[in-house]
């Protein structure tokens, strides 16, 4: 399985926000450190922000921060927040005893119960 940037910019950002220690911090800050493009950083901070793994501080002393411990991030919840996890449609198949899509979500659950026992502190 491959992860999204979506994802993998939403997991450098926790990163970042988590090393910061509390202090907030801008999405030009994050974008300028992971040459990453702030317009597509801000969709991910809208994201991380309505699922409240963050906070956001409006004004001229505003910025990011995180709104859990890392110990309290589950990559595995994250990862199904930020991604769209259906991998195939199977709706137009043609053949009914395909059992195509029960390996599909076999691995698929094989690939989250790794990250379901994985938090932010332990990728730091």
């Amino acid at each position: 399985m491959k992860l999204s940037q979506f994802t993998d910019y939403s997991l450098r950002l926790l990163i970042y926000l988590s090393e910061a220690k509390g202090r907030l911090v801008t999405i030009s800050e994050i974008a300028t450190h992971y040459d990453i493009s702030a317009p597509h950083l801000k969709k991910v901070v809208t994201s991380l922000s309505s699922h409240k793994y963050i906070r956001t501080v409006r004004g001229k002393h505003g910025g990011i921060a995180l709104n859990k411990e890392p110990e309290e991030i589950n990559l595995g919840e994250l990862i199904r927040h930020q991604e769209n996890l259906k991998l195939i449609d199977c709706t137009a198949c043609a053949v009914p005893s395909c059992k195509l899509p029960m390996a599909i979500n076999e691995g698929l659950r094989a690939f989250l119960t790794v990250f379901d026992r994985k938090t932010l502190r332990d990728i730091l």
